[in-house]
C-alpha cells in the first residue's frame, strides 16, 4: 500500500505508523497531545516571526506552516474521530497537507494566531479524547490511503505526529539560526 504524507511517497504504511510512534514511545498520548499547545505557544514566544516565516531547507515548511499544518490536521483529526465514533466503519478521506498550508498561505498568517487556533481546537478534541471509552477504541474506519484505523491507533499516531513536528519545528529553527 502506498501514500501520499508531506510530498514524499510513502510506499510502506506500517514504516510512516512506526516513525510515528517512535517519537511516541511509552508515552501517554492524551498526556502528549495536552502538551503539545503549550509547547507551540513557548516556540511562538521565544521566537521571533521572521524566524518561524524564514524556510530553512528547499522544498521544506517553514515553522509557521508546521504550525499551520498541526491546525489543520487537528481540525481534520477532530472530524475523523467524531465519524468513526458515530458511524460504523466510516471511509476517512486523506488530505493534500501541501496544498492545505499553500492555499491557506499559513506563512503569511500570525504565528501566534496559528497557536491560538491549535490551542482552541485541541483543547476541544483532547474533551474528546479523554470521554472514548476503552471500548469505543477499538471503533474503526478506513482510511483511503492507510486503510483500517482505529481510534486506539489514530490516537497514538496523533500524539506521534506531535512529537515529529515539535522536533522538525526545533531542527528547523535551529537551521534558521545557523544560517544567520
Amino acid at each position: 500500500m502506498s501514500t501520499r504524507q508531506s510530498g514524499l511517497e510513502i510506499s510502506n504504511v506500517q514504516s510512516y505508523r512506526d516513525k510515528l510512534f517512535s517519537f511516541l514511545g511509552d508515552r501517554d498520548p492524551l498526556d502528549v497531545l495536552a502538551q503539545t499547545a503549550p509547547a507551540l505557544e513557548d516556540i511562538v514566544r521565544e521566537n521571533s516571526a521572521e524566524v518561524l516565516r524564514t524556510r530553512p531547507f528547499q522544498g521544506k515548511w517553514t515553522p509557521n506552516e508546521i504550525v499551520g499544518h498541526l491546525s489543520d490536521s487537528e481540525w481534520v483529526n477532530g472530524y475523523r474521530t467524531r465519524l468513526i465514533l458515530c458511524e460504523d466503519n466510516p471511509t476517512i478521506l486523506g488530505m493534500n497537507q501541501d496544498f492545505w498550508v499553500t492555499c491557506q498561505r499559513h506563512n503569511d498568517r500570525s504565528p501566534s494566531e496559528l497557536v491560538e487556533i491549535f490551542r482552541d481546537l485541541r483543547r476541544l478534541n483532547l474533551r474528546s479524547w479523554k470521554a472514548i471509552s476503552s471500548e469505543s477504541l477499538k471503533r474503526t474506519g478506513q482510511h483511503n490511503e492507510r486503510g483500517p484505523e482505529s481510534l486506539g491507533l489514530m490516537l497514538r499516531m496523533l500524539a506521534g505526529h506531535d512529537l515529529s513536528h515539535l522536533d522538525q519545528i526545533h531542527r528547523f529553527i535551529g537551521a534558521v539560526r545557523n544560517a544567520a
